[in-house]
């Protein structure tokens, strides 16, 4: 499988709802490396590296959210630079 990545920025209601410890363990559970944050403006930052078809299955599981959220928009950008490394929360 080849390695890919992406940076996405999530926008609708995904601060206050767990929305990063979300994206943490699927993230595990997927074996992708890189971070999620919170962002100023009230979107999510993922920044994300792994096997290609597991990045699109995180993907559609970002698009959904935890429950509680709602995601309005996730504006994705591939192959940018993500560090190899376990997936963390930056805060």
């Amino acid at each position: 499988m080849s390695k890919r990545s992406f940076e996405a920025k999530i926008s609708g209601i995904v601060q206050g709802v767990g929305f990063r410890w979300y994206a943490l363990r699927y993230a595990k559970a997927f074996d992708i490396s890189g971070f999620v944050k919170n962002l100023p403006d009230g979107r999510v930052l993922v920044r994300a590296k792994g096997d290609e078809e597991n990045l699109k299955q995180f993907l559609d599981i970002l698009r959904k959210g935890p429950s509680g959220s709602v995601v309005e928009d996730v504006d994705v950008k591939w192959d940018v630079d993500v560090d190899d490394g376990e997936f963390r929360i930056e805060f």
